[in-house]
């Protein structure tokens, strides 16, 4: 487990995903309105929206915001026209950050994401010079307490899952992007509870940060989440657990 699962594991741990719900709100409502915009309004035929929606209801968004996200996106209201970005560049120690954006202003955007990459001893870098590291996959997570593991790894693999492995206390199910939202309902109809379901970049390598490396890296890490317009941020880092343990304290 390295990079982004790293950071959602010491975020949950913190509670730092319920402190930031409002923000949270705020990102979801960007990708339903741009997804809506892309692919249309109905979630059956549009699985970005599909999976923007799924994501919304996980953090306990209410029906009426996202009907109006999905409204702003198609035009029957009002709403601001975001541009997809994408930026890419190096943390401490070399270590591969790949991040999505939606702004309304790109200028501003890339010079504040530039701005945060040289406060914590990180460069940001050309198009290209890291996305080649990571692939595009669905992750699936289950708590370890919920479930016997040979019996989700049967209902993961017959859904279309592609591999399965244990994660501290987590389950993680790898799936690809387009079978994602497939396998997800088939564990939920199970009655099996999923700590989160999402797209993602995982890396093809890691590279391994000691204590202070860990620690700035995930302050450049923090730093972009809170960003307004930054919608994901992935990284191919991986830390000891005995430092994130430390470090999640």
């Amino acid at each position: 487990m390295s990079g982004h699962s790293k950071w959602a594991t010491i975020k949950r741990k913190k509670g730092k995903a319920d402190a930031e719900r409002g923000r949270m709100f705020t990102k979801l409502i960007k990708e339903i309105t741009v997804a809506a915009r892309a692919g249309g309004g109905d979630p059956n035929a549009n699985p970005r929206l599909r999976s923007a929606i799924a994501a919304a209801k996980a953090a306990n968004m209410p029906q009426d915001n996202i009907k109006k996200a999905i409204q702003k996106g198609t035009g029957e209201l009002p709403g601001v026209n975001y541009e997809e970005m994408t930026y890419e560049g190096y943390g401490p120690a070399g270590a591969a950050v790949y991040l999505t954006a939606l702004t309304d202003n790109k200028k501003r955007t890339v010079a504040e994401v530039r701005h945060l990459f040289s406060r914590y001893n990180g460069n940001l870098g050309e198009n290209g010079c890291v996305a080649w590291i990571f692939d595009k996959k669905g992750i699936i997570q289950v708590e370890t307490s919920v479930c016997d593991e040979d019996t989700l790894l049967e209902i993961a693999l017959e859904a279309g899952a592609m591999d399965m492995t244990v994660q501290s206390d987590l389950y993680e199910i790898v799936t690809s992007p387009g079978d994602l939202e497939t396998v997800r309902s088939t564990i939920e109809k199970k009655s099996i509870p999923i700590a989160s379901a999402e797209v993602t970049m995982v890396p093809q390598n890691t590279v391994k940060l000691n204590e202070k490396q860990a620690e700035t890296m995930l302050k450049l890490y923090e730093a972009l989440e809170d960003h307004d317009d930054v919608q994901q941020v992935y990284g191919n880092f991986d830390i000891d657990d005995s430092i994130m343990e430390k470090l999640a304290g």
